[in-house]
């Protein structure tokens, strides 16, 4: 009998951890880093998403010596050139998203492009290879907080074709059509290739 293949998700995110357990077939067992002893912080030294993500996951494969894959994500408002897009969780310098969310506002003031999109990159690392999935959704930032779901920058958030923020949307609905749903259907689809 075939034992299910060990994959450490670099997180220690129940949220994220369900998401993807959900989505996996049996054939995978879903780690968490608190399952193979990590409870460290993760490094994110790197100025790009990709870097960040690549950083977080070979990190746990050099030092834990597991298969592993680990996601970075950003908000990238086109009218502030991209930013705050690898800085999203600590835009504001405090890592609180209230602050990050105000911050964000302030800086739009006055601005009439008001496009913005959501991006994740996961980083897989097997045996030794690497392979990084992205998901991308494009909405827009609407001028002030609307909703109680989600989390970051959810309230602000509109993605196109829906006129509720992703702090509107139940979970189901925000997964269904979010960067990080798209990026992890996609490793989701390859590691059951495996």
């Amino acid at each position: 009998m075939n034992l299910p293949m060990k994959i450490c998700f670099a997180t220690n995110n129940a949220h994220k951890l369900q998401e993807v357990k959900a989505l996996l077939d049996q054939k995978i067992d879903l780690q968490s880093l608190s399952d193979i002893g990590c409870h460290q912080s993760l490094p994110e030294n790197q100025k790009t998403l990709e870097g960040n993500s690549l950083e977080k996951a070979e990190f746990v494969f050099d030092n834990y010596g597991v298969n592993c894959f680990a996601d970075d994500t950003g908000l990238e408002v086109y009218a502030l050139d991209g930013a705050p897009g690898v800085f999203s969780s600590r835009y504001a310098g405090t890592g609180n998203s209230q602050d990050n969310m105000n911050l964000l506002l302030k800086n739009l003031e006055g601005q009439t492009n008001r496009r913005a999109q959501f991006r994740t990159v996961i980083t897989l690392i097997i045996e030794g290879k690497r392979k990084q999935f992205e998901g991308i959704v494009k909405g827009k930032m609407v001028e002030k907080m609307e909703g109680e779901a989600g989390f970051g920058y959810d309230p602000i958030f509109v993605p196109d074709g829906y006129d509720l923020t992703f702090a509107q949307m139940d979970f189901d609905m925000k997964n269904k059509i979010s960067h990080r749903g798209q990026a992890i259907r996609k490793l989701v689809k390859f590691l059951n290739k495996l």
